[in-house]
Parts: C-alpha cells; sequence; structure tokens
C-alpha cells in the first residue's frame, strides 16, 4: 500500500516530461491577451496560471481533477485531498494510511495556545488563525532542507511534508480558537480514532447526538477545498510560495485574503441579510414578504449578497449540495427555509432588475444557514471553517507547483500614463 508521498513521487517523472516537452514545443503560443479594462479590472479573465488541481467552469462549476463536483459530494475530506494531489480517489488501504498519517501528525503545541489565548479578547478568528499558523512556522520542515542545501528536484518531499503537518493540526487550532474566543475556553483533544472532519465537528464541543453535525462537517470540509487558482487565498497563497516561503507562511498570507468581505468573508453577510428578514417577519418570511425585501434592499442601491459570481454563469454547485443535505437533514430550520425560498425567488428579481450577469446563488448563500442551525452562529467564525477547508486545495498546488520547480511569480506592472501612450498607437 503506497503513501501519498509514494504515490505522488511515482508518477512525477512522466509528469515533469510531459511539461518540459509542452513547453519546449509549444512555448510561444498565446493562451491570453490582455486589455485596458482587464488590467484595471483585478486581471478577470487573463489566462495566466496553471492549475491543475481543480477548474471553475462558467457553465458547469467547480470541477476536480476532472470529476464535476456533485459526482463526489459523498467523499470525506481526506479523500478529496488525495484525488487533488494524484489526480485519483484512495482506494480503501490507501483512505486508511492517509488518515492514521494525519492522526499521527496530529496535536497543537502548547505554546500556540499560549500566543492564542494571549490575543485581545474581540480579536477576530481570522487574525487568530493566521497568527496560530505563523506560530507553528518554527515547524517547517521544508525552511529547515532549503537551509541544509536540499536539491531543487527535493523541494517537494519537505514541502508535503509541511502541508501533511499542517493540514493535520488545523482542525483542532480551528476548534480551539472556537473555544477560546467564544466559549469557557476549554479546549477538547484530538481523538485519533476519528476522522479528519468528524474530529472537527468534535473538537467544536457542540451537540451532535445525532451525527448530523459531524457528516455537515465533513462535507463542507470537502466543498470548499478547492476552486482553480485564481481566487485570492489560492492566488496569494501561490504568490507567496513562489518565492519558495514554506507552507506556513504561504497558507498564512491565503487566508488573510480569505478574510476579506469579497471573499471567504462574504458568508457571514449572507447570514445577516437572512437573519433580518426572519427578525423583520417574525419567522421565515412569504413568497411576498422576500420578493418585497430583496427589492427594497436593491432600490435601495444595496446588492443580495451570496447571488452573482466572479466565473460562474450557472447555480454554484457547491450551493446545490448544501441545500440538497439542508432539505434531507433540517428542511424545517426557519433560516434554511428562508435560504431555499431566495434561491427560488431571488434569481427572477435579479433578472427582472436586469443589472446581474449571473443571478444565480454562489456558495456563501447557504453554507452559514447550515452550520447556523447546529448553533455556530458566532459569524466571525464562519471564515475560519473555510480555511481549515481551503488549507487542503492550496497545500495540493503548492505541493504541485514544487515539483515541477515553479517559477517566482512576477508579471510587468505599468503605469497609466503608459496605458496612455499606449492607446494613442
Amino acid at each position: 500500500m503506497a503513501s501519498l508521498k509514494e504515490k505522488f513521487g511515482s508518477g512525477l517523472p512522466a509528469l515533469r516530461d510531459d511539461i518540459r516537452n509542452l513547453v519546449k514545443s509549444h512555448g510561444d503560443v498565446v493562451l491570453s491577451e490582455a486589455t485596458v479594462a482587464q488590467a484595471y479590472g483585478g486581471m478577470r479573465g487573463i489566462k495566466s496560471m496553471i492549475c491543475d488541481t481543480s477548474e471553475v467552469s462558467p457553465e458547469k462549476g467547480l470541477i476536480i481533477r476532472g470529476i464535476p463536483l456533485l459526482e463526489i459530494t459523498d467523499k470525506l475530506p481526506e479523500e478529496i485531498f488525495w484525488l487533488l494531489v494524484t489526480g485519483e480517489l484512495p482506494n480503501a488501504g490507501e483512505l486508511k494510511g492517509l488518515q492514521a498519517d494525519l492522526a499521527a501528525r496530529s496535536g497543537v503545541p502548547s505554546y500556540v495556545w499560549d500566543v492564542m489565548r494571549a490575543m485581545p479578547k474581540d480579536a477576530h478568528p481570522m487574525a487568530m488563525i493566521s497568527v496560530g499558523i505563523m506560530a507553528m512556522q518554527n515547524l517547517s520542515e521544508f525552511a529547515k532542507a532549503y537551509a541544509a542545501g536540499v536539491k531543487k528536484t527535493e523541494y517537494w518531499e519537505s514541502t508535503m511534508e509541511d502541508v501533511l503537518n499542517l493540514v493535520a493540526k488545523l482542525p483542532e487550532l480551528a476548534a480551539g480558537i472556537y473555544r477560546i474566543r467564544f466559549h469557557d475556553g476549554k479546549l477538547i483533544p484530538h481523538d485519533k480514532s476519528m476522522d479528519w472532519g468528524g474530529n472537527m465537528a468534535k473538537m467544536l464541543g457542540l451537540p451532535d447526538p445525532d451525527g448530523n453535525l459531524a457528516d455537515l462537517m465533513r462535507l463542507y470540509l470537502t466543498l470548499h477545498s478547492d476552486h482553480e487558482s485564481g481566487n485570492v487565498s489560492a492566488h496569494v497563497c501561490h504568490t507567496v510560495g513562489s518565492a519558495l516561503s514554506d507552507f506556513y507562511y504561504a497558507l498564512s498570507a491565503g487566508l488573510n485574503g480569505l478574510a476579506g468581505p469579497l471573499h471567504g468573508l462574504a458568508n457571514q453577510e449572507c447570514r445577516a441579510i437572512v437573519l433580518e428578514m426572519i427578525d423583520k417577519y417574525g419567522g421565515a418570511p412569504t413568497d411576498e414578504q422576500l420578493t418585497e425585501y430583496c427589492w427594497d434592499t436593491l432600490n435601495g442601491g444595496k446588492v443580495i449578497p451570496g447571488y452573482g459570481h466572479a466565473v460562474l454563469r450557472v447555480t454554484d454547485p457547491r450551493f446545490t449540495a448544501q441545500v440538497a443535505w439542508g432539505k434531507e437533514r433540517i428542511p424545517e430550520d426557519p433560516v434554511f427555509k428562508t435560504v431555499a425560498k431566495m434561491f427560488d425567488l431571488v434569481p427572477g428579481i435579479l433578472k427582472e432588475q436586469g443589472k446581474a450577469k449571473n443571478p444565480w446563488p454562489n456558495v456563501d448563500a447557504a453554507s452559514g444557514s447550515l452550520v447556523y442551525h447546529f448553533g455556530i452562529k458566532e459569524f466571525p467564525f464562519y471564515t475560519v471553517l473555510f480555511s481549515v477547508s481551503r488549507a487542503l486545495g492550496v497545500g495540493a498546488q503548492l505541493i504541485y507547483n514544487r515539483a515541477l520547480g515553479a517559477p517566482i511569480e512576477r508579471p510587468k506592472s505599468v503605469t497609466t500614463q503608459f496605458v496612455k501612450d499606449f492607446v494613442k498607437k
């Protein structure tokens, strides 16, 4: 039975040859051209990065290693991580081996908890997880290997050690932040006999008599794992990692990007508008009430959070998966009922308004409503859950890029005067 490192390493020579031959034979082929609008508009749509772990099709949504997301929502996060790294789903033995490996690497150092408790009482949980990750940077195997003069072709090996070590510790770190920031500060130990997502749920310390929270956490951690490499968290992680900064530096940087309201923090805003409606109407709104509320929001110059996406032009399959789970497990929950009703009505409202390029919901429109039902009502913590999941995708991407010897990222910038002179010509 091969370990994850052995499985990835066995296919690496052929992968390196394939990429080398592709660049040698077709390196001068133009993939994309940049317009002035794209240069000023956040580089939207410019094809200038390579990401083989996943792709986001405007018409299909997230595809992980060639498999549409909705075909693998029943898989554990550990299985998705194996798929992201190797391109194949693990067999039963490989999965068991990976789970045992992650369990052996778990355990957040005690000094990290001292750092967490020393932070301000009102510290944002995203700041806490970023600081917690950086507090463990001294554990980086890549930093040690690089200092010892490891060969460039072997960078990926110590990078994989960093990714496995940090991924193993993240559920405990995240749950500990939840306990310290919002509860009594008593930590719940990692259970080495449990799976990665199940442990995440258990260490939060919330009631889960029927195991639904654990099942939801497994789904949540699968759905948020990867989404190409052009989104802010993945792109920042890639850019920092391209400078040969270790995974602790790179992941912390990427999560700082995830903390922005235009990225991962958006799920807080989605819950706020739902709870506002429930409070205003004394429960889940009727169709008429919800329609009235949405039009008042739009006519007030605001947007309806959770609707629209930079790439997608269909309903986000991550949203679809979460709504299906909610209808099966918590169909009568007023928050979830409101989210489901919004899905029925909001796209039509946005189409009628005529301003939205994509009137369909994204993942943020549903994710918070599910965890809210199980008692995670502290909005600032939602993006921490996103962070634990996203580490799987960006970690796999960093391993991949180190294995292929990806260079430092350094695009060329120009001045506004250059653009003015250029367009005159």
